[in-house]
């Protein structure tokens, strides 16, 4: 074919759903195609998706097991005979897994037929899903032990974060994985009309914070958290401009919620907006990111507002906010409504040091995709060196 490595990206999600793990994939493969020869293995969607307007090469699973209480399917690679022919004729130098279950397996599995080096990252806390999922301890550490098994089969494991990397030390990896932060593909946005434009747009006063919050509606990134911490902020005649954008399955619940509170006014829930330019717009307009999820292991979210010197306001103890240094670069609060609120309104009681603070989330946390995904192919080939020696 030509000199270039063939890399195997085996995810069980994918386009045309999207979420933040599907993001680093579709990331990866991008930066990744201009240097190698790419191949995701993926599962198809339950709508349809033009793979053909993506630069990689997509291999889709089409036998999967539907699961009507999910908004995704379980892939069935080990019945899909021209997935499988696909796959046992793609002559990978390198496989890469971003899931452990089924088409994760699948990559696994070819790994150790045709010895080639096997690399997984640790992208969820799959421990507080299985809970969700079963109400179940006993369950859930039956689950625990079974995606370790296939962690542990890999050469190396990355995960987003040094704090996931704790976690799945706990969960049982065989050592302490290593961490690959994630990036974004936002880049400093300067234009000070269109920020203006914006704020006309949601008639936002000169004399207003503007908080955000960008990512799915679902009480699982505990929105409504935001807003009853804003609700205490009101109460005290701090002015602000709450803006959530994206969408999910509890958006209706918080617009009854914001009615009840009498905030209408407040807050403003934008929709989905995908252009990365305009997505920039808006996390440049932010003074304060507000992302006190406990679900998350890591986010894009906290990059991208880091890439317009916007900084995050996370709660302690979660794995998001092993990111950032409290008071340096990003701010901490601790788990409490009353907490969070009285955090947001000290933070704008010294406009000298939330300035530096700024500064520093752009300084230490922005990194593009290019500079990470240029570290992932230069750590591949390490791998790959030390396997050749090992083998």
């Amino acid at each position: 074919m030509n000199n270039k490595l063939n890399i195997g990206l085996f995810i069980d999600t994918f386009f045309p759903m999207v979420d933040g793990v599907i993001m680093v994939v579709d990331n990866y493969a991008r930066r990744l195609s201009e240097i190698c020869n790419v191949t995701v293995f993926a599962p198809t969607g339950r709508k349809p998706f033009d793979d053909s307007t993506l630069p990689y090469k997509v291999v889709r699973c089409n036998k999967k097991l539907k699961l009507s209480f999910l908004d995704y399917d379980l892939p069935l690679p080990s019945r899909d005979k021209e997935f499988k022919k696909i796959l046992k004729e793609s002559k990978l130098d390198l496989v890469h897994i971003h899931s452990p279950f089924s088409i994760g397996k699948a990559g696994v599995v070819y790994a150790k037929e045709n010895n080639i080096p096997l690399i997984a990252t640790m992208h969820s806390q799959f421990e507080q899903d299985f809970k969700r999922a079963t109400h179940s301890n006993v369950l859930t550490k039956m689950m625990l032990k079974k995606i370790m098994k296939v962690f542990n089969a890999c050469d190396e494991c990355w995960a987003v974060n040094d704090e996931v990397a704790k976690v799945f030390l706990r969960y049982g990896a065989k050592e302490l994985p290593k961490t690959q932060n994630n990036g974004t593909d936002l880049v400093p946005f300067d234009n000070d009309e269109e920020i203006k434009r914006l704020r006309d747009k949601y008639n936002i006063s000169d004399d207003e914070k503007v908080f955000l919050f960008i990512g799915r509606l679902t009480k699982l990134k505990n929105i409504f958290f935001i807003l009853d911490s804003l609700k205490l902020l009101k109460e005290q005649n701090f002015k602000f401009k709450m803006l959530y954008v994206g969408t999910g399955q509890d958006e209706e619940k918080l617009k009854d919620k914001i009615k009840q509170y009498k905030m209408e006014n407040d807050v403003i829930l934008t929709g989905k907006i995908t252009g990365r330019e305009e997505i920039s717009k808006y996390y440049k307009m932010a003074d304060l990111f507000l992302f006190p999820s406990v679900y998350d292991a890591s986010s894009l979210v906290q990059i991208e507002a880091s890439s317009q010197s916007t900084p995050t306001i996370f709660l302690r103890g979660t794995a998001t906010s092993a990111t950032v240094t409290e008071n340096v670069n990003g701010y901490i609060a601790e788990n409490s409504v009353q907490d969070f609120a009285k955090k947001i309104k000290k933070i704008f009681e010294n406009e000298e040091q939330y300035k530096n603070i700024s500064e520093n989330a752009f300084k230490d946390l922005y990194v593009h995709w290019d500079n990470a995904v240029k570290k992932a192919y230069n750590d591949y080939i390490k791998v790959i060196e030390k396997y050749k020696k090992m083998t």
